[in-house]
């Protein structure tokens, strides 16, 4: 389970309402700090995860950011999407949840594979 799956159930179970948050149209510039500053004028920031390319490592232009309190993450979408962070107006919204992967991308159609290579 990856460390924020597992984070995310943890606060579930205590009882602690996070909202998790989609921030997109980030420059490539932006820093963690940054996002985690912006949003730290509207409630406690628990973790802001800028999502980066798996081989080139570098920014994605779009992060997650999980507010302590679901009335903080609110008030922060609300005020929030739209506004200006380096030149660059912000799409703030709600993070939904991640849609269920089909294992191993392909289908069976019914076909028997019968001992050859394929």
């Amino acid at each position: 389970m990856p460390a924020e799956a597992a984070h995310t159930q943890i606060a579930q179970l205590r009882g602690i309402h996070l909202k998790n948050i989609f921030v997109g149209n980030l420059s490539f510039k932006t820093s963690e700090d940054e996002l985690c500053q912006l949003f730290a004028a509207y409630g406690p920031v628990d973790r802001v995860n800028i999502m980066k390319d798996r081989d080139t490592g570098q920014p994605r232009g779009f992060a997650f950011v999980e507010m302590a309190s679901a009335a903080d993450g609110e008030k922060a979408i609300a005020e929030l999407n739209g506004t200006l962070l380096g030149e660059r107006a912000l799409n703030v919204s709600e993070a939904r949840p991640r849609p269920e992967r089909v294992s191993g991308g392909r289908e069976d159609r019914g076909r028997r594979r019968s001992g050859g290579r394929w």
